[in-house]
């Protein structure tokens, strides 16, 4: 399990959410077996989908976070709840690129700065709400903090970091998030900025042995933070037999019909946890028939 941590200043201007992520990474890459600069994007990717799904106001609130920039890993993307648990998946999870000019993994090389940001909320309404900005540096951290600042006008600063050990486990993950509120005042701005600027790499704190609370206390200094609420996150899948027949009911009943004339059974693998599903020409002709009700 990953602990997550929710804090507001004293005067509840600012809020600030941060989780020690290291578990809920360390699953995922025991899942999707990436290479190293992919377990860092798409790490940090899911991270932000956690926190971000954590600030949702309903126990069924779920939301999407998808990116594409054109880099070598192709799509990345991540599914949060309002408990704060994710999951994600990357089309190409084997990219090998050198490191940075800082001597770092290359998440932008692998993500690309060509693409969009979107986030899809599903809070119960009609339609999701949908909200897409221009990628803008492809290292995630900043094109969410642009998504903010762009499609819900609330001044944000996000932190993330995954640390790969050579032999690709995960060493340390994690982030933060910290949001405005309108009434913030310009001391308090000036505060922020500070302690962003002096702040360390959230992976690094992380690294430390600092925990979610001490990060929201290192974020908000001098702003006297309280905790607001605290809880468990982890990397799970909700997926199921009946989840799957669903999809494929959407294929038709003519591809159904013909997947069973094989007479094999099909399985289905889930993107998210690699869980398989089996299917026999018996249940695809089921499913062809509940097809045509439709």
């Amino acid at each position: 399990m990953s602990k997550m941590i929710r804090s507001i200043s004293k005067d509840g201007s600012v809020l600030c959410c941060a989780v020690d992520a290291t578990d809920m990474i360390a699953r995922m890459e025991q899942i999707h077996h990436p290479s190293a600069v992919v377990t860092a994007a798409l790490g940090r990717l899911t991270i932000a989908a956690s926190m971000m799904g954590s600030m949702l106001k309903h126990e069924d609130d779920s939301l999407t976070l998808r990116i594409n920039g054109g880099g070598p890993c192709g799509t990345l993307m991540a599914v949060g709840s309002s408990m704060g648990n994710v999951k994600s998946w990357v089309q190409n999870p084997y990219v090998e690129l050198p490191l940075n000019d800082q001597g770092k993994l290359d998440v932008r090389g692998a993500v690309g700065t060509d693409g969009v940001f979107s986030v899809v909320k599903d809070i119960g309404l009609k339609e999701p709400y949908i909200g897409q900005v221009p990628i803008v540096s492809g290292e995630i951290g900043e094109d969410v903090t642009s998504y903010y600042a762009t499609s819900e006008q609330t001044p944000t600063a996000c932190g993330l970091g995954v640390l790969v050990n050579p032999d690709l486990t995960v060493r340390a993950a994690g982030g933060y998030l910290i949001q405005l509120l309108p009434f913030a005042d310009e001391a308090c701005i000036d505060v922020l900025e500070e302690n962003l600027k002096n702040a360390k790499p959230v992976s690094a704190m992380i690294d430390e042995g600092m925990t979610p609370e001490q990060i929201c206390e290192t974020m908000l200094k001098g702003l006297e933070p309280e905790v607001l609420d605290t809880f468990d996150a982890s990397y799970s899948c909700d997926c199921s037999k009946e989840r799957v027949s669903k999809a494929l009911i959407s294929l038709g009943a003519g591809e159904l019909e013909q997947m069973a004339s094989d007479e094999k059974e099909i399985e289905v693998n889930c993107q998210f946890c690699d869980k398989k599903y089996t299917f026999s020409p018996a249940e695809l002709r089921a499913l062809a028939k509940d097809s045509k009700k439709l």
